[in-house]
């Protein structure tokens, strides 16, 4: 049998993919190619194999029952789906657009994002890329074209190998742990230059622009602003970030997560997504009126915002720890719908900026959460809102801590208004949201059975 030809280093393809990869790869060989997607939690799963047998017109397959796990990699039985355990396979086609370095591995590697779609040819209705892209289908039968720009907040935290230990902020540069409550700190940022620094290389081969760098509120807490643009461009961003993020902070001997919550006294993580909507054939703001006012479109998608954002809730805050961010009083993190300009507390804020930058920031999302999943909500709901002709509320005038327009208190709560969302459920795709809620079910229902090293330590003896 003929063996493969392993000592080729370009191909026609090879030289067609972006300059920053090029620039990273350099007169050396490509080794290995990552074929990826993003599960439902937002994570990559896929196929790495040899450079040599990749091509970009090539298809590539996996069981659908990657969709079928929870975040613990449990299987979840769903009475609606036909001969679930099949596990037929679903095709996988490259991006190249989304074609981009590993700048982490030993070995020059390439990786890019897969579209997926069913044996027939047709979009996985289930595939989070997929369900963006369904609602930026409805924008666009309308003429419009959504802008977003997301804010990547985590924390940094010392290797933590034993979960029943809590997890702790990281030693700095000075040898001292980092300390809370310095937000905007450049002396805190510096703390943790090298993490930044390899943070900074890994988005530069892979040509990932970052807009600007600050140091949050909490301890380790850091937050990476992105460029506004195409939402399913972003949301690719996003989730390229997250792994870029992990992997420097594991090559400088730390943790990266992107828990929503993960230290008890300590801010939560977000991430803020600012959004707008343009006309696609003039390219204005319909946010702004001709002579710099609020239209009614902008009115609308806040007025939609507030009156469905609640059945999205479980897409924005995924999991029980996703609500502790919402418990803490004064921590900048809002638990209400209600909106109003430059004020952090409310979940819907209207930054200061001029008429034609006029958008609406969704603060109550969680940095826990899929990219893909949230902005596609988030986007829906406003959606929803200008073809409804919702009105908002009146903007707040105060700080809100309590709101009529409370998120809910829990998964389970926010599971109840999920499966009552009808009109949202629709613009998502029933498929998928039939899927999503059995699976958030299964995590609850999991979580509930634990016990907690609070519980062992408080009432073991005490009860």
């Amino acid at each position: 049998m003929a063996q493969p030809d392993k000592s080729r280093t370009r191909g026609a393809w090879i030289d067609a993919l972006p300059e920053a990869f090029l620039d990273y790869l350099g007169e050396r060989r490509l080794e290995e190619v990552e074929c990826i997607i993003p599960d439902i939690a937002g994570m990559s799963r896929g196929k790495a194999m040899p450079s040599y047998k990749f091509r970009p017109d090539e298809t590539f397959f996996l069981p659908i029952s990657l969709f079928y796990q929870t975040i613990s990699g449990e299987y979840v039985d769903m009475a609606d789906i036909e001969d679930q355990w099949l596990e037929k396979d679903i095709v996988l086609r490259p991006d190249m657009d989304t074609a981009t370095a590993v700048p982490w591995a030993d070995d020059p590697t390439l990786q890019v994002i897969c579209d997926l779609e069913t044996r027939e040819g047709e979009p996985l209705p289930i595939a989070p890329r997929n369900v963006l892209r369904r609602v930026l289908g409805l924008y666009a039968e309308r003429g419009w074209q959504p802008v977003v720009a997301p804010e990547l907040e985590f924390y940094l935290t010392k290797p933590n190998v034993d979960p029943n230990e809590p997890i702790e902020p990281p030693l700095g540069r000075t040898g001292r742990k980092g300390a809370s409550r310095q937000a905007y700190s450049m002396v805190a940022v510096d703390e943790y230059g090298e993490v930044i620094d390899t943070i900074y290389d890994f988005a530069e081969a892979q040509g990932l622009q970052i807009d600007t760098v600050i140091q949050e509120g909490g301890a380790g807490q850091i937050e990476i602003n992105l460029r506004h643009g195409d939402p399913l461009l972003l949301a690719d961003q996003v989730f390229y970030f997250k792994r870029t993020i992990r992997e420097a902070a594991l090559k400088n001997g730390v943790f990266a997560t992107f828990m929503a919550k993960p230290m008890r006294d300590e801010p939560g993580s977000a991430m803020h997504v600012h959004q707008s909507v343009i006309d696609a054939q003039t390219g204005r703001n319909i946010f702004a009126a001709g002579d710099g006012g609020e239209t009614d479109a902008f009115r609308h998608f806040i007025g939609g915002s507030q009156r469905y954002l609640l059945s999205a809730v479980p897409l924005l805050a995924p999991y029980v720890n996703s609500y502790r961010r919402f418990t803490t009083e004064g921590m900048s993190a809002p638990s209400n719908l209600e909106w109003a300009s430059d004020n952090r507390t409310t979940g819907l804020r209207i930054p200061t900026a001029p008429p034609e930058a006029r958008r609406v920031e969704n603060r109550v999302i969680g940095i826990d959460s899929n990219p893909y999943l949230s902005i596609a909500a988030s986007l829906a709901c406003g959606y929803l809102g200008m073809v409804n002709r919702s009105e908002p509320r009146p903007p707040a005038q105060h700080e809100v801590w309590e709101s009529e327009l409370s998120l809910p208190a829990g998964l389970g709560d926010a599971l109840d208004l999920f499966e009552e969302g009808a009109e949202l459920r629709a613009v998502l795709g029933e498929e998928f949201c039939r899927l999503y809620g059995d699976i958030k079910r299964a995590e609850y229902e999991e979580y509930q059975r634990e016990i907690s090293p609070w519980e062992r330590q408080h009432l073991l003896l005490n009860a």
